[in-house]
């Protein structure tokens, strides 16, 4: 009897996934009933629950896997969901994992359905925030980290890393929402869990392991800059109670004392431990999502204490960068490894992406002399790279390099010292102007140098023959901006003739320059830009507008122009 049991059982597990694909659950327990006069009562019902179960976690995964697939067509059909039913769909897909998941929460062994839905809400919330729907996004994470706390298998230290991920995503959506506030105090309520979870581990085990320490530094780390994203603020705020002003500090002064020479500096100091995890705080302090990089100017605030913080910010970050990846030439070098993983080894070096992302925060946030210094070194050690990112980050600098002349038309130099060894005039300016192609017709024709060159750069950077593109919201910005400069010279080009023969008398001295700016935005706008921002503009041939200002157009320009009616 006990061999034709076993045997029964096994071909019943054999048999569960055929029958369930290809007829149905209730075949299945069709089956089940023809044994039942002939098994025990207790071992039938036993085995009919586990095959229930089998059927639910079956019947849970293919649900998951229609969900994502669901959201793979849908950002198939709109990469960017700009459209308003995109993002509809995709809070519908999250409505149905959070679902899935409420009704496996109670059981311990559907924990992994618990994680693999905590993945596919990460995943999508993300591409959320990234389109600037974090206010949509933010209580499908609250959910996917309460589920995190709520699955027992899934408090070990194993999982740590990941839960610290989906609570730094929480806290950068309430940053994002405007709600810092509430951003910091999630930190704190993380920072706390995680110390539980430590304590819990030390009663039960007498020696921690280091790859234990590496999950809880990492996940420390994480909620320790997220409560310093606006900590750094908040302390420094004036208080209405008191009338008595503070005394501010000489910042220029300050930057040629040793380290640590502000209060931004010695709460550095104070939370964490090394150049990395310190770098780190600073780049995400100054980081916000809501602004572009081409959206320069300072940090809009009536609060003089704040623009202090912003700029000790900077100070701080350029001093790291010194003190951690001079060279003994003078110059910076960087490893090829991450920040984040620099951070958890505890290691006083930056990275180059980090190093990149700084400079950029300095052009946006207009630190020209400690930006034009620190891009031309850093321009310098990625041309001597070969890997797709830093290329990318190559072109990205190259071009900030470029329109920085017209954005700092007074030529403003900011607050913060440029780096050491700079020398005024010696800058990435001259880089820029040997890769920007008809250079000489520039001069001859005596235009707007940096215009031209910024036209120049942006093509030449965008048609170049390596697989790697700058970032695309500096190419639409870039080409935006120019379009701005030369719109109203192209619409009165568009005149009727009388009119326009006086104008062309006015602009005797730049009519090329038009022209060639806007073939280049035009192919610059073929090549690199999505389809929502092309059909903004339209290709038609207007040669007799050549043949009225006598200029004879080179290839591949001669093909095309922008019609201005169609912006």
């Amino acid at each position: 009897k006990g061999e034709e049991l076993s045997s029964r059982e096994k071909n019943m597990e054999e048999y569960i996934i055929l029958f369930y694909d290809f007829y149905s659950a209730t075949s299945l327990f069709n089956i089940w009933t023809k044994y039942a006069p002939r098994l025990p009562a207790d071992y039938y019902n036993e085995k009919l629950l586990k095959v229930g179960d089998s059927l639910c976690e079956m019947k849970f995964h293919a649900l998951s896997g229609k969900n994502i697939c669901h959201y793979e067509l849908v950002c198939d059909s709109d990469v960017n969901l700009q459209n308003k039913d995109s993002v509809t769909q995709c809070l519908h897909i999250l409505s149905s994992l959070r679902l899935i998941m409420q009704v496996a929460l109670p059981q311990e062994h559907l924990c992994w359905i618990i994680f693999n839905g905590t993945i596919y809400i990460y995943t999508i919330c993300r591409k959320l925030m990234i389109v600037g729907q974090s206010s949509k996004a933010l209580e499908y994470l609250l959910w996917a980290s309460t589920c995190m706390e709520f699955s027992v298998p899934l408090l070990s230290v194993r999982y740590l890393t990941w839960r610290a991920t989906l609570y730094t995503a929480v806290c950068q959506c309430y940053y994002d929402c405007q709600a810092g506030i509430h951003g910091e105090a999630f930190a704190r309520r993380a920072l706390a869990k995680i110390d539980e979870l430590r304590q819990l581990e030390l009663m039960s085990s007498s020696q921690s392991q280091e790859e234990s320490r590496r999950h809880y530094r990492e996940a420390t780390i994480k909620m320790a800059v997220m409560i310093f994203k606006r900590g750094v603020f908040e302390s420094r705020r004036k208080n209405k109670s008191f009338f008595r002003p503070k005394i501010r500090v000489n910042l220029r002064e300050a930057q040629t004392l040793p380290w640590p020479r502000t209060v931004t500096e010695r709460l550095l100091d104070e939370m964490f431990d090394s150049t990395a995890s310190r770098f780190l705080a600073v780049l995400e302090a100054l980081s916000d999502s809501n602004r572009r990089t081409l959206q320069t100017g300072p940090i809009v605030t009536d609060e003089v204490e704040i623009r202090d913080v912003v700029s000790e910010l900077f100070m701080a970050g350029k001093e790291l960068l010194i003190m951690s990846n001079t060279g003994a030439d003078g110059m910076l070098d960087f490893p090829q490894i991450s920040l984040l993983q620099l951070t958890v080894k505890g290691n006083n070096v930056i990275s180059i992406d980090a190093a990149v992302k700084f400079v950029k925060l300095a052009f946006t946030y207009e630190e020209w002399s400690l930006f034009e210094s620190l891009a031309g070194q850093l321009i310098d050690f990625l041309q001597r790279q070969d890997d797709p990112e830093s290329k990318k980050a190559e072109k990205d600098l190259t071009l900030l390099v470029a329109v920085e002349p017209l954005i700092n038309v007074k030529r403003n130099k900011g607050l913060v010292f440029p780096m050491e060894n700079y020398k005024e005039g010696q800058s990435a300016q001259i880089y820029v102007k040997k890769i920007a192609f008809h250079d000489s017709c520039a001069k001859t024709y005596g235009y707007s140098e940096d215009i031209f060159h910024l036209a120049a750069t942006l093509y030449s950077v965008c048609a170049s023959p390596q697989n790697v593109q700058p970032d695309k919201e500096i190419v639409v910005d870039m080409i935006m901006f120019l379009w701005q400069k030369c719109k109203l010279g192209i619409q009165r080009i568009n005149m009727p003739r009388n009119d326009y023969a006086k104008f062309t008398q006015k602009i005797s001295t730049n009519k090329v320059f038009l022209f060639v700016s806007f073939h280049l935005l035009f192919i610059i706008a073929n090549l690199s830009c999505d389809v929502h921002f092309k059909s903004k503009f339209s290709l038609f041939i207007h040669v007799h507008n050549y043949r009225s200002l006598n200029v004879v157009p080179t290839k591949p320009f001669s093909k095309c122009i922008l019609c201005t009616s169609a912006i």
